[in-house]
């Protein structure tokens, strides 16, 4: 964590007045600097590459690309930045897209500031940021694919990398804490990533919870 320092943040929807209710409560927290903002998706990814913002807060229906396009193109060319997906889509199709594209954190718009806020911490502190309704939601739909296939065991390292990503911890403070190097650790995420067929560390630990191996703490 880089607590010296704000956690600045791209804001990106295509509603300008939208846009100014967030960011007026989101820079009410001390710790948040909205560097910028966004009107839609490709304008989203040019202020990404070009501040390289801590955490990306998206919407997903916007023009030229949507939340879940940017969020994958991020993850593509930026992944040390925060995806926090904050729309009024709750359908699963959307839920489990935007997850599978490496977003870090999907709240709904309909949640309170408080929470929101919390969301973005969260997210800039690598850990998963998941509305209640969308975990239920990507919970019974990882069960349901899970009771269809079969998912191959993680080791008991594996796992202790696992319980704590699901913890919050970074892939430093994993290090530190099993006496590894960083470059293990990543090496542990990619297995447990394959494994587990998941695209985020959100999406593992979802899964790991699904097959019983996590307790719910997310």
């Amino acid at each position: 964590m880089r607590n010296e320092q704000n956690i600045r943040v791209l804001l990106a929807d295509d509603h300008a007045v939208v846009r100014a209710g967030i960011r007026q409560f989101l820079e009410q927290d001390p710790q948040i600097e909205v560097v910028a903002e966004a009107g839609d998706g490709l304008q989203a990814q040019n202020l990404v590459a070009e501040l390289v913002p801590d955490v990306a807060v998206l919407d997903i229906q916007m023009p030229g690309a949507s939340g879940i396009e940017v969020a994958r193109w991020v993850r593509r060319h930026h992944r040390q930045v925060g995806i926090l997906i904050l729309t009024a889509y709750d359908d699963d199709p959307y839920v489990m897209a935007v997850l599978q594209a490496g977003a870090n954190g999907y709240v709904l718009k309909t949640a309170s500031p408080a929470d929101i806020l919390r969301a973005v911490h969260d997210v800039y502190e690598g850990r998963s940021a998941l509305d209640p309704s969308v975990a239920g939601k990507v919970l019974r739909r990882i069960a349901r694919e899970d009771a269809q296939s079969r998912v191959q065991p993680l080791t008991p390292r594996e796992m202790e990398v696992l319980r704590l990503v699901a913890r919050g911890y970074t892939n430093k403070a994993i290090a530190l804490q099993l006496h590894i190097s960083d470059r293990t650790v990543q090496g542990h995420l990619a297995h447990i990533f394959d494994k587990l067929e998941a695209a985020s560390r959100t999406e593992a630990v979802m899964r790991a919870v699904s097959l019983g191996w996590l307790e719910p703490e997310i």
